[in-house]
């Protein structure tokens, strides 16, 4: 199962790769202005914000649902090649792929979780971080048309399916993460732990400038979309260093690890934001990469699988709350930053690491979770 694990992660990864990286600059390709990119972009995190909801009304994340979810997210990945050109009909597929992506990792993270550990997690989900880089080091060199693009993204969504199939058929129909409806200890609640939920949600708004216009923020600077690809590269290796590494840190205080990342976050954006023109700064601010996603994520999963007992249900409102409803704020907001003050875009993702890491302080100051 850890291969088939890996093998889900890679190509998954690969798609997300696709998405985030090329997808802005193929937009802006055919002529989308910054803000309607941003709604574009938008539009999937608020899906995977509004999801998990759903599951509070007796829907359950099993091996149908799953199944589902692995077929929106091709199909939604598909629908770009006829839609890339209408806004509505692009927003609408983005919607589909969205509804996807938002249900099909938080079934596989717990399973990685339950299999595999947290200390060996971060051995397994590197492979994601492969996927990502490799398909940014082949894509750059074949995008000449906005439609190649597109084919790469069918092509991730296609093979993540396959893997994903094959994980969900061999995993048992119920297993520990999963609650039976009307269970006291598996019942979900965010109430209980407001700060932490907050400083996840602001860990991502200040994702938004970097995952929405970094691509088209470098380039404006003067920088090479191949030296830009690069320092996405470069980004994910330091975060497969810090994956294959990490293990003995999440031993430790989780929520001191969670300010402790946030804060450095603030450090990276700042960087991004006061030296644009600094081919050598930008690589130091993706060096960060390790610690404000890698590190960051693996904390952030760990703490919730320790605080709920309804595990798959915590995780897809990690996802929600943070990549869906922190992701639509930041495309929104990064959408509306770029497009009328330009030069503080990561100004403002710097401020919501910072708030982030004093939510997380204010939860520390209250709770002492180690584990």
């Amino acid at each position: 199962m850890s291969a088939l694990i890996a093998s889900f992660y890679f190509f998954y990864f690969a798609l997300i790769g696709v998405h985030v990286i090329f997808v802005p600059k193929i937009l802006a390709m055919v002529g989308y202005d910054p803000l309607h990119i941003g709604i574009v972009l938008a539009s999937a995190p608020l899906v995977r914000f509004a999801m998990p909801f759903l599951f509070l009304k007796g829907f359950r994340l099993g091996q149908r649902t799953f199944f589902t979810a692995l077929f929106l997210m091709a199909l939604g990945a598909g629908g770009f090649y006829p839609a890339l050109t209408h806004f509505y009909p692009l927003l609408g597929v983005n919607i589909l792929f969205g509804i996807g992506i938002s249900l099909v990792l938080p079934y596989i993270e717990v399973i990685a979780l339950e299999r595999i550990g947290k200390e060996r997690y971060g051995r397994i989900r590197l492979f994601g971080s492969f996927g990502f880089i490799a398909v940014a080091l082949v894509l750059v060199k074949f995008l000449t048309t906005p439609y190649i693009g597109i084919d790469f993204l069918i092509s991730m969504a296609l093979t993540t399916l396959l893997f994903g199939a094959i994980i969900g058929f061999r995993q048992r129909l119920t297993s520990s993460s999963e609650c039976l409806p009307g269970e006291e200890s598996c019942r979900f609640s965010v109430i209980n732990h407001i700060p932490l939920w907050i400083g996840f949600f602001l860990m991502q708004v200040s994702f938004g400038p970097f995952y929405n216009f970094f691509t088209i923020y470098a380039t404006d600077h003067g920088v090479p979309l191949e030296t830009t690809v690069w320092l996405w590269s470069f980004g994910v290796i330091a975060e497969i260093i810090m994956f294959y590494f990490q293990g003995p840190l999440l031993r430790r205080n989780l929520l001191t690890i969670l300010q402790i990342t946030a804060f450095i976050t603030v450090l990276r954006w700042s960087i991004v934001a006061l030296f644009p023109d600094s081919t050598l700064l930008l690589f130091a601010s993706q060096s960060l990469h390790a610690f404000s996603f890698a590190l960051f994520h693996s904390a952030s999963i760990a703490i919730l699988f320790h605080l709920y007992s309804a595990r798959r249900l915590s995780q897809q409102f990690f996802f929600g709350i943070s990549y869906g409803l922190g992701g639509f704020i930041g495309a929104v907001g990064s959408g509306v930053l770029y497009q009328y003050t330009p030069a503080y875009l990561f100004a403002g993702g710097a401020v919501a690491a910072l708030a982030a890491g004093i939510a997380f302080r204010l939860y520390a100051a209250k709770n002492q979770v180690s584990r």
